[in-house]
């Protein structure tokens, strides 16, 4: 008797941080050629998308001044290969998006982010407004990429601790998604569009993703991202957690890097974002498919822990 065929594992979608998020608070210059170099290596590696930089003020993030020479240069070198993963970048005004543009086109769209927060003292620090000021930043320049055909990601920090208020009631998240998704609400409801959670100082346990969670109906949970940093070590079981509940996507960092500045001490900083394939082995371990070849991904996060060293001891000398 012929066995019934097993059915496929569910296939779960990673976005790398490493680029833009991992490197955009180190005091030493990480050279042009070495975020490009990092970011085909990611992409040889096979994640589904790539955070490549941010469309800020350099006076802001001096790390990042580059965007344009580092987004020039892989868009040049992806419109060669077959399998290009999906780019990103961070765009904060009106300004930055039309920086972003440039880069964007119909057969290689560009996603953009948005970035706002659940707690108001944290956006206050972070970006110097309200959460609704920040939201009508975004308001002034979000309708105009819909009509672009880029694709948009809503990011909201301090989902589950802030490290000036503490804990951050689900509720008050999920008030904070309303009026992301208000911003783009017909994008928001046929995909292009998503909600992007970050536990931002690393403090979430798997109690906290499954509160965090229940506040999102099951449609609006298979398309939210995941961001998660590992400060306390638990948020390898957090991915377990949020797979169990309906998450599939999530972002991580080739070899851990990044780490919000607030959430670590003057003595030491605090670890950074999920390392990417932490994250992967986690995904697979739990029965999940992903797109992510394991050596490879070894041989991007091992140049990319070297370029950031190599930038700090630069910044020291």
């Amino acid at each position: 008797m012929r066995k019934a065929p097993q059915p496929m594992p569910e296939r779960v979608h990673i976005t790398d941080v490493a680029p833009r998020d991992g490197l955009q608070n180190e005091q030493g210059f990480v050279p042009t050629e070495a975020k490009v170099r990092l970011v085909s290596l990611l992409a040889d590696a096979g994640v589904d998308a790539i955070e490549v930089t941010s469309f800020v003020s350099p006076k802001w993030i001096p790390q990042l001044a580059d965007a344009e020479e580092v987004l020039q240069q892989v868009v040049d070198a992806f419109a060669s290969r077959q399998r290009a993963p999906a780019l990103s970048a961070l765009v904060p005004n009106e300004k930055g998006l039309d920086r972003a543009a440039k880069f964007h086109s119909a057969d290689r769209p560009l996603q953009i982010g948005v970035f706002t927060a659940a707690s108001e003292t944290f956006s206050a620090r972070n970006v110097n407004a309200s959460i609704d000021e920040t939201l009508e930043r975004f308001q002034a320049f979000v309708p105009r990429a819909m009509e672009l055909g880029m694709r948009l990601r809503c990011y909201i920090s301090t989902a589950v601790a802030c490290p000036f208020e503490g804990a951050i009631a689900p509720q008050a998240v999920r008030a904070v998604a309303d009026k992301c998704i208000a911003l783009a609400p017909e994008a928001f409801a046929d995909g292009r569009a998503e909600l992007d959670l970050g536990d931002t100082i690393g403090a979430a346990t798997p109690e906290d993703i499954e509160a965090l969670l229940a506040v999102f109906n099951e449609d609006e949970i298979a398309n939210l991202v995941l961001h998660l940093h590992d400060t306390l070590g638990h948020a390898a079981d957090c991915v377990t957690e949020a797979l169990a509940l309906g998450v599939r996507k999530f972002d991580g960092a080739a070899g851990g890097l990044g780490g919000c500045p607030y959430a670590g001490t003057k003595q030491k900083r605090a670890p950074g974002n999920i390392d990417t394939a932490l994250l992967v082995q986690r995904i697979h371990d739990e029965g999940y498919e992903t797109s992510v070849d394991a050596d490879a991904l070894q041989k991007a996060a091992a140049f990319a822990r070297q370029a950031r060293d190599n930038a700090g001891q630069e910044a020291h000398e």
